[in-house]
């Protein structure tokens, strides 16, 4: 009897390991992919200011990107639509044109940004940008126009592996472990200005109103059904995991040499420049090739997901299972989007740093707008019947909503400023 237990215990591991792997990808590329240019800058600047005092900040930073990516994933599986669909079913026409005009804006300059980091990071290794943000762009246009989605989804988990390469750059500078524990166990919290926007900044890139967006398709894209829902959350509790354990240890490398001495940075590749003559050579390369396979990653990720909001928001066939035929208005605002990114980083005086600004704060603006659609959509048992959010979710949800409107009003009063 025992024999045929263990048998069964056996098979049934084995056979759920096989559906989890059937349904692994969503949640673990929309977390990684998290750690873009953008973020992997944020968490460089963080470490290289404040050293470990900040490594507290991804305790609530995990949840938060937890319980929005959850949410992300129920609501597409349960009723089988994006969220760009259900904004505008819901909240009508006219709030769906001016959220959607606004993002597509925001989303060309971070794809902007990302384009930024590939050059950035070849000059590590001497490659121009007239040579690699070129080669770069072609790379990623293929990938999503020639391919399907199965293959498209292995190229990017491949991609979510190789960030980890953030661990060995951290291990080269060698960290203070006993510094890093205390720096969590014991926060040491300050009141000032710098202190307070870089713990929003550092909690805030943890979700984009792109993302958003992006998950919900995903799992539209691979079929996902109510019975799944259980594996599904796994998939995103792990890509949560895996992009907080990114972040840590880009934090670490930076705190562990760039704070150390002294050495003040602008963004990521210039942490990846600055690490060499304290770290060593190979710890700059191996910090350069994390920011481009991140910026290579979110240059492919962030205009699918663009298209694709934009053309299901209006009616529009979407999706890179579909041939250029089948859904041409959105192979075409791939391309677009692209196309206009790359060109500009290769125009002489780009200014890289404005458009970098500027997207973050329009980001910053428009994402408690997001945010609350999802909460209120979320919460309708019309639309989700039995899979309303519970009380907690809610709770997180509308206080991390809270903090967000508090942080858009902060910006758009230094605007005026």
């Amino acid at each position: 009897m025992a024999k045929i237990l263990n048998g069964f215990k056996k098979k049934s591991f084995w056979r759920n390991a096989a559906v989890f792997l059937a349904i692994l990808g969503p949640g673990i590329i929309t977390g990684s992919v998290d750690n873009d240019v953008g973020g992997i800058t944020t968490y460089s600047v963080a470490g290289a200011q404040f050293g470990y005092k900040l490594l507290w900040t991804l305790i609530p930073a995990f949840i938060v990107l937890y319980v929005t990516q959850e949410m992300n994933a129920r609501m597409g599986i349960v009723t089988g639509k994006g969220l760009a669909d259900l904004i505008r079913e819901n909240m009508g026409v006219k709030v769906t044109f001016f959220i959607f005009i606004f993002l597509l804006g925001a989303d060309i300059m971070n794809t902007m940004t990302e384009f930024s980091g590939v050059a950035g990071s070849m000059q590590i290794f001497g490659v121009s940008k007239y040579i690699s943000v070129p080669v770069v762009a072609v790379g990623v246009w293929f990938i999503v126009v020639k391919g399907t989605y199965r293959v498209a989804e292995k190229i990017f988990l491949v991609f979510c592996l190789a960030l980890f390469v953030y661990v060995a750059a951290a291990l080269l500078g060698k960290p203070d472990w006993k510094a890093i524990g205390s720096a969590i166990a014991k926060p040491d919290i300050e009141s000032n200005f710098l202190y307070i926007s870089t713990v929003i900044g550092l909690i805030g890139t943890t979700i984009a109103p792109w993302m958003q967006f992006y998950m919900q398709s995903s799992v539209i894209e691979k079929q996902l059904r109510v019975k799944d829902l259980k594996w599904s959350k796994l998939d995103v509790l792990i890509g949560c995991l895996c992009t907080v354990v990114v972040a840590f240890f880009i934090v670490v490398a930076c705190a562990s040499t760039l704070y150390a001495e002294g050495i003040q940075i602008n963004d990521a590749s210039d942490a990846a420049a600055a690490l060499a003559p304290v770290a060593g050579a190979i710890a700059s390369q191996v910090f350069a090739f994390g920011l481009l396979v991140a910026a290579i990653f979110s240059a492919v990720i962030l205009p699918v997901a663009t298209a694709f909001y934009v053309c299901e928001a209006f009616g529009y066939e979407a999706g890179i299972d579909k041939k250029w035929d089948e859904a041409p208005q959105f192979y075409w605002l791939y391309t677009a989007i692209i196309v206009i990114s790359a060109g500009m980083i290769l125009l002489p005086n780009a200014p890289l740093i404005q458009i970098s600004l500027w997207s973050q704060r329009i980001n910053g603006i428009l994402l408690p707008v997001v945010m609350i659609c999802m909460v209120l959509i979320v919460n309708k048992k019309d639309i989700m019947g039995k899979y309303v959010n519970r009380p907690v979710t809610n709770i997180i949800s509308w206080v991390t909503i809270v903090i967000l409107i508090a942080l858009s009003a902060t910006l758009v009063v230094s605007l005026f400023r």
